[in-house]
């Protein structure tokens, strides 16, 4: 038990090292008045379609939540894996989220550092995914030490295999989050993408990035909730069921 201890000092560590190199991203150059405006056009967007789609899912985790406590107390299991489940849920989407903040932020500080050279550039964008890694496996530890430690601090359960499938929830959850963050981000990125293609290359005969081209925003804005926020609860989940299908077995 003194191990797990160490296992969750770990996932705290690295949350630290996420909220870390978050804070040097901020400190970075944004650049010039229109790149920051742009890149604040595509943060609002992002963040607009993110809030939109957690409050959906928010109630469909509380349903599944409660269908599962009830379905456990009928079968004489633990109700509290319909609290994994909701901890997994909100872990799973915070994890995305985290993610795609930093994303948003490291975008335009990355493009004015490649004005300088492609070293810089490279740092702050590497640095960027490194804050969404971290997030995920430091949300992921936690998650799942964290609720071992606290079921097995409480005494509910009388073996450890008991307890371990009130942690399968965590799982459950996470998976939920992950299915619908990466089909709802997926579908408004390919929408997005192939609107801007239509406006652009077909309508008006410039390229789909081009600055006179208005769906580039949204383009840009499913990149991110896509490519980002959706794949940070996919990962979160691999992650996660991973560990806890390991612990099953």
């Amino acid at each position: 038990m003194n191990n797990l201890y160490y296992v969750l000092g770990a996932g705290v560590l690295a949350m630290v090292y996420a909220f870390w190199k978050t804070s040097w991203i901020n400190s970075q150059n944004e650049g010039s008045d229109r790149m920051k405006k742009i890149g604040k056009s595509i943060a609002d967007g992002a963040m607009a379609f993110l809030k939109a789609e957690y409050r959906i899912l928010a109630i469909f985790v509380l349903i599944v939540a409660g269908l599962l406590a009830i379905a456990a107390i009928s079968q004489n299991d633990s109700w509290l894996i319909s609290v994994s489940f909701l901890v997994g849920a909100i872990t799973s989407g915070l994890a995305g989220f985290l993610g795609m903040k930093v994303a948003t932020k490291a975008n335009n500080r990355t493009t004015h550092a490649a004005q300088t050279g492609i070293a810089k550039a490279l740092n702050v964008a590497f640095t960027g995914g490194s804050v969404m890694g971290l997030s995920v496996v430091g949300l992921g530890v936690l998650g799942v030490t964290g609720l071992f430690l606290t079921y097995d601090f409480l005494g509910i359960f009388d073996d450890t295999a008991k307890l371990i499938q009130a942690l399968t929830g965590f799982s459950l959850g996470a998976s939920s989050i992950a299915l619908f963050a990466r089909v709802g981000g997926g579908i408004y990125t390919k929408a997005a993408d192939v609107g801007a293609d239509l406006v652009g290359k077909v309508e008006a005969g410039i390229p789909e990035d081009h600055p006179l081209n208005p769906a580039t925003i949204a383009d840009n804005v499913g990149d991110n909730v896509g490519d980002v926020a959706g794949m940070g609860a996919d990962l979160f989940e691999s992650y996660v069921g991973a560990i806890i299908g390991s612990m099953v077995l």
